[in-house]
């Protein structure tokens, strides 16, 4: 692994956890020339279906694409990189149990607005009004209703 800083081409390992339910591995890594530390992540490479958009063109599956929209669904807002990072993890554990070889973007799309729905109710909001591009304002507003009848009160 090469070093960030100085572009060694060897470190070493110092320190290694378990994270994200067993499925990364965290290592903590120091280059033996410039003597920084440094952290890696490590996963399981797993098979993800392509996409198809809605024009009915495909692509690859882009885990960046997810985590972008929902970090910007979740700026500003009291949720954790932490939280922003299970929401993604759930929704690619969710895709890769379908054990397909293409899904619609509206699936993923539908997927991220349920988990947002759980974890946040303005970033849900965030999220819906561009995934499901609102016509009309009514719509809108019909959505945020049906979500504050959901919500148990909070007194």
């Amino acid at each position: 692994m090469h070093c960030p800083f100085c572009d060694h081409s060897d470190s070493r390992v110092v320190d290694s956890r378990a994270s994200a339910n067993g499925r990364k591995v965290r290592r903590r890594r120091e280059c033996p020339s410039c003597e920084r530390r440094f952290t890696t992540y490590e996963r399981i490479e797993e098979f993800f279906p392509r996409i198809v958009k809605s024009d009915g063109s495909r692509e690859d599956y882009k885990r960046e694409k997810i985590r972008r929209g929902v970090e910007l669904a979740c700026t500003k807002r009291p949720i954790s990189t932490s939280e922003i990072d299970e929401v993604v993890d759930n929704v690619e554990q969710k895709l890769i149990e379908l054990s397909r070889k293409e899904v619609s973007s509206d699936w993923i799309g539908s997927t991220v607005t349920k988990e947002l729905r759980d974890l946040d109710p303005v970033a849900y909001i965030r999220f819906a009004s561009v995934y499901r591009a609102f016509n009309e304002i009514q719509e809108f507003l019909a959505e945020v209703r049906e979500l504050d009848v959901d919500e148990p009160s909070r007194e």
